[in-house]
């Protein structure tokens, strides 16, 4: 590899959900983010745009005359870190006996702090 090669950084994301009255103004979307989805039903787009502009897109896209509201995404915000929440690891704890092949009851206990 080439010695001035630049190595690939992942960039942190947001995602916006963008309310609309019409989605004849799609295309004009696309220059705020990527694109993920698009519900022709209920009319709205989800865009990811990256952390840091955020808040200029946010303010760019409530000025636009077709958008009707917009929505920041709150799963960065979330420690998604659920099994020592609910106590998983102390439910389903596993123990082996070497040598017996006999068939063992298997007994789960509640988790202590629910």
């Amino acid at each position: 590899m080439p010695a001035n090669s630049e190595e690939f950084e992942i960039q942190k994301r947001r995602g916006l959900v963008v309310w609309v009255y019409s989605l004849r103004q799609l295309k004009n979307l696309r220059r705020f983010g990527f694109i993920h989805y698009v519900s022709r039903r209920m009319k709205y787009v989800f865009i990811y745009v990256n952390e840091e502009k955020v808040d200029e897109c946010i303010e760019k896209l409530t000025r636009l005359h077709f958008v009707r509201h917009v929505d920041v995404s709150h799963r960065p915000d979330i420690e998604m870190n659920f099994g020592e929440k609910i106590g998983t690891k102390a439910a389903f704890q596993v123990v082996e006996d070497k040598g017996d092949l006999e068939e063992r009851n298997a007994t789960i206990r509640l988790a202590e702090h629910v």
